[in-house]
């Protein structure tokens, strides 16, 4: 099966009452547990990784790695750029076969953000790529998270709505109360403030920040129109929960079977989070 655009998959969602769930895939391992959990739950997922994944593999890395395995595993996939932070890195991403890019203009003047969005949906859309923006800020929760700002701005419902219309963007980024990272303490979300988002919003919305939000407030969000929603720290805590377990029981020596003892966890959480999101058995 060949990677689908990202739009094809948030709108039945987005009709639907369900969200598809957006996991950080940063090398093979990651993105091959990814795909066998939504092979067996039927369910579409998204593939994401952005500067901070870039270090490890580039995007023409991840790319063949994504295009490659999914020849294994037959769902419906999308491979997502998440806060590219330059329209060169879009470009780059593009060519690599992101089937969706986003640029991360939300720290800036709403006119820049809306010009170089305007710019990236004219480069991707001729391509069938599809194109996320961030209106108002998701920040992050501490300083070891490495996407967000230091600090949130609340999304406007005026806003976003000028904003969608303006740049043409097929799935929008919201700051209800959300943030990037493991919450040291729990979120509220400002559910009055998404409602009126949703209604003035003609696009699927996204969350950001998902990992570790209360499961009641996914399903509250997810029917106010959240169609998209991205898991990125529960699988590095995972990851480092194995490792810390292998290393305490005086297990770490070959390095393969260690780090491949850290699947099953980060299965774990693909797993509840294709459950929460009501993607389970939406794999057409």
């Amino acid at each position: 099966m060949k990677l689908s655009p990202m739009r094809d998959l948030l709108v039945p969602a987005w009709k639907g009452q369900y969200a598809v769930p957006s996991f950080c895939a940063w090398n093979a391992e990651v993105t091959e547990t990814i795909l066998q959990v939504a092979t067996d739950l039927k369910a579409p997922v998204i593939l994401m990784s952005g500067p901070g994944e870039f270090a490890l593999n580039s995007p023409d890395t991840l790319g063949r790695i994504a295009k490659t395995l999914l020849e294994k595993y037959q769902v419906p996939a999308a491979l997502h750029l998440d806060h590219g932070d330059s329209i060169a890195l879009v470009e780059a991403c593009i060519q690599a076969g992101y089937t969706s890019v986003m640029l991360d203009y939300s720290t800036r003047p709403f006119a820049e953000n809306v010009a170089a969005l305007k710019a990236v949906v004219s480069l991707a859309r001729p391509k069938g790529v599809t194109v996320e923006g961030e209106i108002g800020s998701v920040g992050k929760v501490d300083d070891v998270t490495v996407e967000g700002g230091e600090t949130s701005t609340l999304t406007e419902p005026s806003d976003a709505a000028r904003y969608a219309e303006l740049t043409g963007v097929d799935a929008l980024a919201v700051s209800i109360g959300n943030a990037h990272g493991i919450y040291t303490k729990l979120p509220v979300f400002d559910f009055d403030r998404l409602e009126k988002i949703r209604k003035t919003v003609q696009v699927p919305l996204v969350l950001h920040g998902g990992s570790g939000t209360q499961p009641e407030y996914i399903k509250r969000a997810v029917s106010l129109g959240m169609a998209k929603i991205n898991v990125a720290s529960e699988l590095c805590k995972a990851f480092r929960d194995s490792y810390a377990r292998e290393h305490a029981n005086g297990k770490i020596g070959w390095l393969p079977t260690t780090l491949g003892a850290a699947r099953k966890g980060m299965a774990e959480v693909v797993a509840k989070w294709i459950t929460l999101s009501g993607a389970a058995g939406k794999a057409g």
